[in-house]
C-alpha cells in the first residue's frame, strides 16, 4: 500500500486531495482490490471495473449525507477501502469479518443492504422523495449495471422516478457483463451506441477536417459526446422523464468528476450512463471477467490455476449432467435461466442444445412465468435457479404455475447454508416457502447420486416438482449411470436403532448417520418434504419413542413442522425435536463452521438428541465411518 491510499481513511480525506491526484489514487486502490481478492478470495472483476467511478462519486457527492445505493452490491470492495474499512479487508466474506456486500449495520457509508439485483433505483427514489419529505438538500445516487438494469423492477422504479419532483442520480455502469454475460433487446440496444455509424461518422468529420481548426475541433468533440446522449438511449429513459446524460468512459476521471459536478447543481432526476470494462487493469480478468468474477485465493502474478487433483462432482456438475443426459433423451425439456449460466451449470447444455437454451436474463419472474407459457404447450421446462433467487417469482410460482398445475422442474441450486455469500445468497426458506403451495412437489436428496435420480423423478411428473440441493459437492456418492427415478414420496430406512428416531431431509442424513452411531438411533432418509411419505413415519412413529427431525432449512414451517402436522393428523403422540436453522439471518462465514454453530454437524446433532432424550439414549462406541450408499 503507498502513502497517497494509506492517507485516505474516509471519503473526506479523499475530497481534501487535488483532482490531479485522483489518477494516481486509482491505480492505487486498483493494486490494493487485486492484492487483497487474491488473499481472501471474493468478487473481483466487477470491483475492478469500479475503481475510477467509486473515487469519482465519494469526492464529489458528501457521502455518506448523500446517499450512494450500490445494486447487487459485489462491486462495493473499491466503495469500502474508502469508506474506512481498509484494515479490515482481510477479514472479507469471513465470520465476524466484512461482509462481501453493502451492509447498514457494517457503516454509515452503506445506506442500503443488498446483494440481489436491481433493488437500487427504488431503494434510491425512496430515499430522495424522504429527503424531500423532511426538507434535507441532499442528493440520492443509484449505481446500477446494465444487466440489472434488464430486470422488470428497476423500469417500475424508473418509471416512478420519471414523474417524481427530487434529487435522484441513476449512473448506468455499462461493462456489457453482468454473471454471465448479458442477453436481452434492451442491452443490444445500450451495445449499440459505442459502434454506431452516426458516432463513428461525427468522430472521423471532428478527427480529420476540423483538426486544423482548434476551436472547431472542440466543437466537434462536444458535438460527439453530446449525440450519444440525443440519439438513441435519450429516447427510452428521456421518456421516463429523466435528464439524460451520456455515454461517458467510466474510467477517465477527467470526464468523471466534471459530469458528476456539474449533474449535482440539476435538479430533478438525472440519468448519467458510464461505460466502464470489468476486469479493467489486470489483464487477465479483463480477458475472461466470468472466470475472475468470484474467485478463490489465487497468485495475481500467476492468474487462476486449475487443480489437478481430481475431486468429487459438486451437486451443480450432477445437477448439469442430468440435464445434457435427460436432453439427449427427452426432445421436449427445454433449460431456463435467469443470467446464471455458469452458477446453475448449464454452460454444457447451451453448448450442446443451443436450441433449447434459454437465459431470460436478470429477470426471475418472467422467467417462472415464461416456463409456464412453454409448459402449456407440451414442453417440459427445467428451470436452473438458487433458492434464494426463486423468492424473487414467488407469486409467479403460485398463480402462473402451481395454479395451473404446470409440470416445472425447478432445481434450487445453493439450498442451505452458502458461507462466505451469506444471509442475502442462503436458501434457508424454500422448504416453508413451497411446501404450503398445493400441487408443489419438493424433494431432498441426500447425496449425488440420489440428487440425479429425484430430478429425474421431478421430470416424470405431471405437476410443479422442485428439488432442492446444496451448494458444493457432497459426500462422494457413486454415480449410476441411467436416468433411473426414485418412488415419489417414498423414503427409506438408512439404519435401524431404538429409541430414537431422527428424520433427515436431503443432505444432514450423513452428519445424522454419524451421530446414529453413538446414539444408536434409528436414522431415515426421507427424501421429499412434499408429499410426505407419511406410512413410512407412522410405521416409525409405532417403533419409536421419540423423533427428532432434521434439515438444512428454516425450522419454522419447514420438514419438521410437515412431520408434527401429519403425526397431528393420525392421532400420534410422540416426543419431537425439530433441528435446523434457527429463526436469525445466518451471516458470512466458513460453511462447515456456520452449521456447527447451529448444531448441525455431527457433534451437534448427538448433543442435541442427548440433552433432549437422556433416558432413551445409549452410549455406544463411535463407528470408524459412515458408509455412503
Amino acid at each position: 500500500m503507498t502513502s497517497l491510499l494509506q492517507s485516505i481513511n474516509d471519503p473526506a480525506d479523499l475530497r481534501r486531495l487535488p483532482r490531479t491526484q485522483l489518477p494516481l489514487l486509482a491505480d492505487e486502490l486498483r493494486a490494493y482490490v487485486l492484492d487483497s481478492v487474491s488473499r481472501t478470495g471474493g468478487h473481483l472483476s466487477s470491483n475492478l471495473g469500479t475503481v475510477e467511478l467509486t473515487v469519482a462519486l465519494h469526492y464529489v457527492f458528501n457521502t455518506p449525507y448523500d446517499r450512494l445505493v450500490w445494486d447487487v452490491g459485489h462491486q462495493t470492495y473499491p466503495h469500502k477501502i474508502l469508506t474506512g474499512r481498509r484494515g479490515r479487508m482481510g477479514s472479507l466474506r469471513q465470520q465476524g469479518g466484512l461482509s462481501g456486500f453493502p451492509q447498514r449495520a457494517e457503516s454509515e457509508y452503506d445506506t442500503f443492504g443488498t446483494a440481489h439485483s436491481s433493488t437500487s433505483i427504488s431503494a434510491a427514489l425512496g430515499m430522495a422523495m424522504a429527503a424531500k419529505q423532511k426538507g434535507e438538500n441532499r442528493y440520492a445516487v443509484a449505481i446500477i449495471g446494465d444487466g440489472a438494469m434488464s430486470a422488470g423492477m428497476a423500469f417500475e422504479a424508473l418509471n416512478n422516478a420519471g414523474v417524481a419532483d427530487c434529487n435522484l442520480l441513476v449512473v448506468l455502469n455499462d461493462n456489457d457483463m453482468s454473471i454471465s454475460p448479458p442477453v436481452g433487446a434492451l442491452n443490444r440496444y445500450l451495445a449499440q451506441l459505442m459502434s454506431g455509424q452516426f458516432y463513428a461518422a461525427a468522430k472521423n468529420v471532428g478527427k480529420n477536417v476540423l483538426k486544423v481548426a482548434p476551436p472547431l475541433f472542440e466543437l466537434a468533440k462536444r458535438f460527439e459526446e453530446g449525440a450519444k446522449g440525443l440519439v438513441v438511449p435519450a429516447t427510452l429513459f428521456e421518456k421516463f422523464g429523466f435528464n439524460y446524460i451520456g455515454p461517458i468512459d467510466g474510467h477517465d476521471l477527467n470526464s468523471l468528476v466534471p459530469t458528476l459536478e456539474n449533474i449535482k447543481h440539476l435538479r430533478g432526476p438525472q440519468f448519467l450512463h458510464v461505460v466502464t470494462k470489468k476486469g479493467q487493469g489486470y489483464k487477465l480478468a479483463e480477458a475472461d471477467p466470468v472466470a475472475y468474477h468470484g474467485p478463490g485465493k489465487f497468485d495475481p502474478a500467476v492468474g487462476l490455476v486449475k487443480s489437478s487433483a481430481p475431486s468429487k462432482p459438486t451437486f451443480t456438475q450432477v445437477f448439469g449432467q442430468w440435464l445434457c443426459d435427460m436432453a439427449e433423451k427427452d426432445p421436449r425439456l427445454v433449460g431456463i435461466t435467469p443470467a446464471m449460466r455458469e452458477g446453475s451449470g448449464l454452460v454444457e447444455f447451451e453448448k450442446r442444445f443451443p436450441g433449447r437454451y434459454y437465459d431470460v436474463g436478470i429477470a426471475e419472474q418472467h422467467a417462472v412465468t415464461f416456463a409456464a407459457g412453454m409448459a402449456c404447450e407440451g414442453l417440459k421446462p427445467v428451470v436452473a435457479i438458487y433458492s434464494t433467487f426463486l423468492q424473487r417469482g414467488y407469486d409467479q410460482l403460485i398463480h402462473d404455475v402451481a395454479l395451473q398445475n404446470l409440470p416445472v422442474v425447478f432445481a434450487l441450486d445453493r439450498a442451505g447454508l452458502v458461507g462466505a455469500d451469506g444471509a442475502t445468497h442462503a436458501g434457508a426458506y424454500d422448504i416453508p416457502y413451497l411446501r404450503c403451495i398445493p400441487n408443489m412437489g419438493i424433494a431432498c436428496p441426500a447425496d449425488e447420486n440420489e440428487c440425479r435420480k429425484l430430478l429425474t423423478s421431478a421430470f416424470e411428473q405431471d405437476n410443479p416438482v422442485a428439488v432442492r440441493y446444496p451448494r458444493g459437492a457432497g459426500v462422494g456418492a457413486g454415480m449410476e449411470p441411467g436416468l433411473t427415478a426414485l418412488p415419489v414420496g417414498k423414503g427409506e430406512v438408512r439404519r435401524e436403532g431404538k429409541g430414537v428416531a431422527i428424520l433427515a431431509f436431503g443432505t444432514l442424513l450423513y452428519p445424522a448417520l454419524q451421530a446414529a452411531e453413538r446414539l444408536n438411533a434409528t436414522v431415515v432418509n426421507m427424501r421429499w418434504a412434499k408429499p410426505l411419505d407419511t406410512a413410512l413415519l407412522l410405521d416409525v412413529a409405532q417403533r419409536h419413542e421419540a423423533l427428532v427431525t432434521l434439515e438444512e432449512g428454516a425450522v419454522m414451517g419447514g420438514a419438521g413442522s410437515a412431520v408434527g402436522e401429519a403425526l397431528q393428523a393420525a392421532g400420534v403422540t410422540r416426543p419431537l425435536l425439530h433441528l435446523g436453522l434457527r429463526d436469525e439471518f445466518i451471516e458470512h462465514g466458513d460453511p462447515g463452521k456456520l452449521l456447527s454453530l447451529q448444531g448441525l454437524d455431527a457433534a451437534g446433532i448427538e448433543a442435541s438428541v442427548r440433552e433432549r432424550f437422556a433416558a432413551l439414549v445409549e452410549r455406544v462406541p463411535p463407528s470408524l465411518k459412515v458408509v455412503v450408499g
